[in-house]
């Protein structure tokens, strides 16, 4: 499955979460740090609604740019 990500910037690093998998996020020093972080997330946060006999969430959540 492939889901959306939403990658910030914070004070001193980046914080990320899934939308449609709430309570999954992560953090890194650089960008490429979170994706790899937030990759294991959704990982972890999948094998723990499966191992707790929960449905897993279908991706829905769409990503788009808007020139302003």
């Amino acid at each position: 499955m492939r889901y959306a990500v939403v990658i910030e910037k914070a004070d001193g690093n980046y914080s990320a979460y899934v939308p449609d998998l709430p309570g999954c996020v992560a953090t890194g020093q650089t960008p490429e740090e979170v994706n790899t972080n937030i990759r294991d997330a959704i990982r972890f946060h999948l094998d723990g609604l499966r191992e707790d006999g929960l449905p897993i969430p279908q991706p829905e959540a769409l990503c788009d740019y808007v020139d302003a």
